[in-house]
């Protein structure tokens, strides 16, 4: 089986589990859900759901959260993984929107990937959710499953991404994010998989080398 029809049956099995995937991270706006994927990495989206209403109820906006003391972020955002750096981020990041782009988040891959804590993969979550640009973020599940189904060689995430991008066409690169990442979950943990049970894998999966 070609990797071009291996692609195919994802995009029809995805489609048929996940039609309208919802977009996991809470957010009323592209300002809030930049903060929220600033806060997803090292974390679950379900602790970033917890602690994003108390924020956002405090600063909804960049200059409200740039007025804040990096303490008074910290202290809403210490479950989730290096709280720290991540409050110094975002109180940084809101204070260069406010300088540079009006208080208004920019809609391209350079200015994003210009603001503190805003790396290639938190500015293709945005650019995707919330202005609709086709992206392919590759987060741990796709990088995963990207190897298991034999769609990448599992070097590196900027492989994948390039590679599933390839296969995949342009169009279904948004919707394919969030179905990839909703099947991982479900269906295709990091430990104790079975590759026999699982309805991709079974099909487009690996038979040796399986992680």
């Amino acid at each position: 089986m070609t990797k071009k029809e291996k692609a195919q049956i994802i995009i029809e099995k995805l489609e048929t589990l996940y039609p309208r995937p919802p977009i996991p991270l809470k957010h009323s706006d592209s300002f809030t859900l930049l903060v929220s994927v600033a806060l997803s990495a090292q974390t679950t989206d379900m602790m970033v759901n917890r602690v994003t209403p108390e924020l956002f109820k405090k600063a909804p906006n960049p200059k409200r959260m740039a007025s804040l003391k990096v303490e008074e972020i910290l202290a809403i955002i210490r479950p989730c993984g290096l709280a720290p750096g991540k409050a110094k981020n975002i109180r940084a990041l809101s204070q260069l929107l406010l300088e540079k782009h009006n208080g208004e988040v920019p809609d391209n891959f350079k200015d994003l990937e210009a603001l503190p804590g805003v790396g290639h993969k938190t500015a293709s979550v945005v650019m995707a959710q919330a202005f609709g640009v086709p992206a392919f973020p590759v987060d741990t599940h796709i990088h995963r499953l990207a190897y298991r189904w034999g769609l990448s060689n599992g070097k590196s995430v900027e492989q994948t991404e390039k590679d599933l991008k390839h296969l995949f066409p342009k169009e279904k690169w948004n919707d394919l994010h969030l179905q990839i990442i909703y099947f991982g979950r479900e269906h295709c943990p990091a430990r104790s998989h079975q590759r026999e049970g699982c309805p991709l894998c079974s099909i487009v999966g690996r038979k040796t080398n399986f992680r």
